[in-house]
């Protein structure tokens, strides 16, 4: 099972990455985002996806932890397959897929090329389903030094939004620590966390 691969690029399309490692080249499925961190000689470290079928192997490679959670967590869903994963990844981000998902945003979902609105809708209610499932019983607590006077709201949002990606309050409150929140929205602030968890 691959975890990362690192190497040069030395193939670059809107949905696909070729790194060359030792001489032996990797074909990477990726989404736009991704594409657009990567320039054609950069030497990059992909976060890897595998689907292995009876007659496919496919890697999907990701720039970030967080989009390649995302990826696992799109798959997860019934119906939902890399291909659709990968173009819902192309117009969201992490931290919007999650505000979409936590709001019941179908909108957002749909900008995606091949996602219509039943798909849609199933992402939302099966990973909102699948999010009150792993922390039933659970109490999202935010870390007493984080100051949250007079944006409650916008803290309580980016806990619930970060809740649907999976991370428990004890992954969170170290990352919310090293944080000033202090005027940020809760897309700033799910941005700011997990780009904490990944260093």
């Amino acid at each position: 099972m691959f975890y990362h691969i690192e190497g040069t690029v030395t193939e670059l399309e809107p949905n696909l990455v070729v790194l060359d490692c030792g001489g032996v080249g990797y074909a990477l499925n990726a989404t736009m985002n991704t594409v657009s961190y990567i320039h054609m000689g950069d030497k990059v470290k992909l976060y890897v996806a595998e689907a292995i079928g009876e007659n496919n192997f496919d890697l999907y490679g990701f720039y970030t932890k967080g989009e390649k959670r995302c990826f696992e967590l799109l798959v997860s869903v019934s119906g939902i397959g890399p291909k659709a994963a990968l173009s819902i990844l192309s117009y969201s981000t992490p931290e919007t897929l999650a505000l979409a998902i936590m709001n019941d945003d179908v909108k957002a979902l749909t900008v995606a090329p091949g996602v219509g609105k039943k798909i849609a809708q199933r992402v939302i209610l099966e990973l909102k389903d699948k999010m009150s499932k792993e922390t039933a019983g659970q109490e999202i607590r935010l870390p007493a030094a984080v100051p949250v006077t007079g944006q409650s709201d916008t803290m309580g949002d980016a806990m619930a939004a970060l809740a649907v990606l999976g991370y428990s309050s004890a992954e969170i409150a170290p990352a919310l620590k090293k944080i000033d929140v202090t005027g940020m929205s809760a897309e700033e602030i799910i941005k700011a966390v997990l780009k904490q968890m990944v260093k």
